[in-house]
């Protein structure tokens, strides 16, 4: 059987979601000049937003919705974890720069995977850490265009599968938006290691970090 072809695909688009009143709500966006880019094949974008894009031509306007299966899953309790506050020590001292509610951190599970999870609670003893997808439990909303849709090159495919096995910055070029949070992460990285178990997807929408996930689909959609 021959091997299906990756293809280079770039897309702008807007995410909309519908808020707790019923209301649609606009979460990400994607501008063309700024697109969200990812290569087939590779397991960088939800499958089910992979499939709609990949079947359009460069060109092709796009509307669609996933339903919450496809998408990221319904919420989880289980997935909100009660760390041990000395996992987030440096060097003695308690990462009071990095570890604070609201933040998003990295954690690396037994099999060197990072993990992405909102710090929801910092108490005396526990650090209370969301490893949900900050979209979990929702449908979403795509519309947007297909900017760009041509074969990915070796180099391309290499350089994707370098910074995937490397845990840097999952979202194309969104240098700005991953480095931060990366060289934040990266240097307390042995430190949060060894929980997150089983939870494995990692919270990579497409390519931009709003805050501090990448969003545009385990993006990675």
């Amino acid at each position: 059987m021959e091997k299906e072809e990756n293809k280079y695909v770039a897309v702008a688009y807007e995410l909309y979601t519908t808020d707790e009143n019923g209301a649609a709500e606009l979460v990400e966006k994607a501008p063309a000049e700024h697109p969200f880019q990812f290569i087939t094949g590779m397991g960088f974008a939800l499958d089910a937003f992979e499939e709609r894009i990949a079947a359009l031509a460069e060109g092709s306007e796009f509307d669609f919705v996933l339903p919450v299966d496809q998408a990221y899953g319904d919420y989880e309790d289980a997935r909100v974890l009660s760390l041990d506050r000395q996992m987030f020590c440096v060097n003695g001292h308690f990462d009071k720069d990095n570890i604070y509610p609201g933040n998003v951190i990295t954690l690396l599970n037994e099999d060197g995977q990072h993990l992405h999870g909102m710090v929801l609670e910092v108490g005396d003893k526990e650090v209370k850490v969301d490893m949900n997808h900050p979209l979990a439990g929702r449908d979403l909303h795509f519309k947007g265009q297909v900017v760009t849709m041509r074969p990915a090159t070796n180099d391309e495919i290499q350089g994707l599968i370098n910074r995937m096995s490397g845990g840097g910055c999952c979202c194309g070029d969104c240098e700005d938006g991953c480095g931060g949070h990366e060289e934040g992460c990266g240097g307390h990285g042995e430190g949060h290691c060894g929980h997150g178990e089983g939870h494995g997807e990692g919270h990579c929408h497409g390519g931009h970090h709003e805050d501090g996930h990448c969003c545009g689909g385990g993006h990675c959609h």
